[in-house]
């Protein structure tokens, strides 16, 4: 018995040693962090101060994270301009491409957009996805478009420029093409002129009838969660509530009388510049959208088995301070399936 013990553990303690060598360690398996992407927002870039920053504290709330910025440019500068200049679809796509070879994400990944990438990030689900996004978080997003461009930062000459050639001709060929703003601009006045010259936002919104994609429905409610993080004082998206997929009304007689801004917010006013000001800006809440009625984009099937989460940071425009934690903690470094 001591000879078929002794030779029994001269053939396994060998095997399992190899096994052991050769194989991730078991904390390696079961515990690192899903890894996570970022999109900057207008005006940044995908290294800047500030993004890098962010990417420190994350890994501070999630230590051996995997994290990736998105970048359009390599070039800090030129990245930064791409967030004002260029065709979104194509930005999308190219972006589509950078992640699918990245060996970390082949696992798929969580992914926070900043602003208006938050709606870029949703172009990818919807018309990609490869690899997958299992958590989305949206930061102040334009989900259902702005009806008026974002104000510029003083002494932003990039900015000022791109917005006076939205402002001229927001419609125009050139424009749809070339300015990113005006690829999600959403004149509830014209809805007719969005519609024919929009060729993004009415695309990943799937608004017109003729050519709605079930792709895109499809893809979107794979996500486990899509966040929708809304800055209650926000006076740079308007109106602030197309973060949660809420839009204008356009006029006083289309208002129906029992619609209140949907969200339970009566203190914050939001007016258009140039615009005549109004007592008040009527919104049409997410869930009395068409979109969502008739679930052009999957949000409906989405919300139904609980996945679309509301939620609210108190500052203006990506002021990140009180909730950029909690958010993080509960949102993001999940641990991959």
């Amino acid at each position: 018995m001591y000879f078929a013990l002794h030779v029994t553990l001269c053939f396994v303690l060998p095997f399992l040693l190899h096994l052991t060598l050769a194989s991730p360690a078991v904390s390696d398996v079961y515990f690192k962090p899903r890894p996570l992407v970022l999109w900057h927002g207008m005006g940044d870039s995908h290294s800047s101060a500030g993004m890098l920053e962010f990417v420190s504290m994350i890994k501070g709330v999630h230590p051996g994270i995997f994290v990736h910025s998105i970048y359009i440019e390599e070039d800090l500068s030129a990245d930064q301009r791409a967030g004002f200049y260029g065709n979104v679809n194509e930005q999308v796509e190219k972006v589509a491409e950078q992640l699918n070879h990245i060996k970390e994400l082949e696992g798929g990944f969580d992914a926070f957009g900043f602003s208006q990438a938050g709606q870029f990030l949703r172009a990818y689900v919807e018309r990609y996805n490869t690899p997958p996004v299992h958590n989305l978080i949206t930061f102040g997003s334009q989900h259902m478009g702005v009806s008026d461009i974002p104000p510029c930062r003083p002494g932003d000459f990039l900015c000022e420029v791109a917005r006076r050639a939205v402002k001229g001709g927001v419609y125009s060929s050139w424009a749809q093409n070339n300015l990113v703003q005006a690829q999600y601009y959403r004149d509830p006045a014209a809805m007719d002129t969005y519609l024919e010259s929009n060729h993004f936002l009415t695309s990943i919104n799937n608004e017109i009838a003729d050519t709605r994609n079930k792709t895109y429905a499809h893809n979107l409610a794979t996500l486990e969660t899509l966040v929708l993080v809304l800055f209650k004082r926000d006076k740079t998206v308007v109106p602030k509530e197309s973060a949660w997929f809420g839009s204008e009304v356009a006029d006083e007689e289309d208002i129906r009388p029992n619609f209140s801004n949907g969200y339970g917010d009566t203190e914050s006013r939001q007016i258009r510049l140039g615009a005549t000001p109004s007592p008040s800006t009527t919104i049409i809440p997410m869930r009395q959208q068409p979109l969502y009625t008739e679930d052009w984009i999957g949000l409906r099937e989405l919300d139904k088995k609980g996945a679309v989460v509301l939620e609210t940071c108190e500052g203006e425009h990506m002021q990140l301070e009180d909730c950029w934690e909690r958010l993080v903690k509960k949102f993001a470094g999940g641990i991959p399936a």
